[in-house]
C-alpha cells in the first residue's frame, strides 16, 4: 500500500450538523430520518460541527456493556474519502456500537471477492494510510463509538509500527485488527499498541483448537471469532462451530467479550450469532451495498444497518 499523504481532495470537508449523540436516535426510540425516507443531514447540510466529548480509555468496554454489539466493516477509501467519512456517520447514526474501517490492502489474503474489489477500487482512487488517519480525526469530532483499523501487516509494517501506533492514537483509533499477523508473533507491534492506548484485538478460527486457550488469555478489548473456515463473503448459511469456539474461550478467559465475523450478512444470520455471541460483525454486505450505489451508499448503507441493527 502506497502511505505517501493523500491529496487534500481527498479529505471530508466536514461532519454532520446534527447526531452529536451517533446511539441517540436508539436511545430514545426514534427512527434515524433516512430510515423513515427523508434525506440524512450528514448529506444535505454541511454546518461546522460542534465536538462531543469522545475522550475515553475503554470506548471498547463500554461499546460491550449495552448489550449485544452491532459492529459493521467498511472497506475505507471505498469509493472515495468523502464517502467513507459519510458511510461513518450513517452507520454511528443507526446503531453501530463499533466500526472497522478496513486499510485498503493490494494483496488481502483473508478477503473474498467483494472486499478484495473494494480494495483495489479504494487504492486506485489514491486512498493512503494518511489520508484515513485524517479522516478519522475529522469524524471524531461527531463520532463517539470505538473505531477500529482492519489491516494487513505490511501497511503497518511499511510505515513503522511505532509511527502507525502513535498515529492511530493521535487521531482516535481504538484498536487494530491485524489478520494476518500470528498471535504468537505479535510482540513488535502489541509494545507500540500497549505504550499508545490502542488495542490489539486477536482473532481465533474453527482451526485454533487449543491455541484458543492461550489466544484468549492474552486476549485484551474483545476477541474476533471468525465463524467458518474460508474468506470473508457472504454466505448462506453460517457454519455453528462459532458457538463451540466462543464457549472454549469463555472458559479461558471469563468476561472478555467475543464477536463473530466473516459470513454474517443478513438481519437473521445476525439475530442467530447473537444468541451466543457478545457482538456480530457484518463486512461482505456493507462492502457490496457500497459497490452497488457508490457515492449515494450512505442511505442504503443506513437502512441496512438499521435493520440489522434492530435483528441482536
Amino acid at each position: 500500500m502506497n502511505n505517501n499523504s493523500g491529496a487534500s481532495s481527498n479529505r471530508i470537508d466536514s461532519a454532520p450538523s446534527k447526531k452529536a449523540n451517533c446511539a441517540s436516535s436508539y436511545v430514545t426510540g426514534n427512527a434515524p430520518s433516512y430510515v423513515t425516507g427523508s434525506a440524512p443531514s450528514y448529506i444535505t447540510d454541511r454546518a461546522t460541527p460542534q465536538k462531543i466529548n469522545c475522550a475515553s480509555s475503554n470506548r471498547i468496554g463500554v461499546a460491550f456493556s449495552h448489550g449485544k454489539a452491532f459492529i459493521p466493516f467498511i472497506t475505507g477509501g471505498d469509493p472515495d474519502i468523502t464517502t467513507t467519512g459519510e458511510l461513518i456517520y450513517a452507520l454511528c447514526g443507526s446503531g453501530a456500537d463499533m466500526i472497522e474501517i478496513g486499510v485498503p490492502f493490494s494483496d488481502p489474503i483473508a478477503e473474498g471477492p467483494v472486499i478484495e474489489a473494494a480494495d483495489a477500487r479504494a487504492l486506485g482512487a489514491g486512498c493512503t494510510a494518511d489520508g484515513l488517519f485524517r479522516l478519522v480525526e475529522q469524524v471524531r469530532a461527531r463520532v463517539g463509538v470505538p473505531i477500529l483499523f482492519m489491516t494487513y501487516y505490511n501497511p503497518v509494517f511499511v510505515y513503522g509500527n511505532d509511527a502507525f501506533a502513535k498515529r492511530c492514537a493521535e487521531c482516535g483509533i481504538d484498536g487494530l485488527i491485524v489478520p494476518d499477523l500470528p498471535f504468537e508473533e505479535r510482540s513488535e507491534l502489541l509494545a507500540p499498541c500497549r505504550a499508545n492506548g490502542l488495542e490489539l484485538i486477536s482473532l481465533v478460527a474453527p482451526t485454533s483448537d487449543e491455541r484458543t486457550d492461550m489466544i484468549a488469555q492474552g486476549s485484551t478489548g474483545f476477541l474476533y471469532c471468525v465463524s467458518s473456515l474460508g474468506v470473508t463473503g457472504e454466505r448462506k448459511a453460517l457454519d455453528d462451530g462459532a458457538r463451540s469456539i466462543i464457549a472454549r474461550a469463555k472458559l479461558a478467559a471469563p468476561g472478555l467479550p467475543c464477536a463473530v465475523g466473516f459470513g454474517v450478512s443478513t438481519p437473521e444470520q445476525a439475530r442467530a450469532v447473537a444468541i451466543y455471541a457478545d457482538g456480530v460483525i457484518v463486512g461482505s454486505a456493507f462492502v457490496r451495498l457500497v459497490a452497488e450505489h457508490g457515492r449515494a451508499a450512505a442511505v442504503p448503507v443506513a437502512r441496512f444497518a438499521d435493520n440489522l441493527r434492530r435483528s441482536i
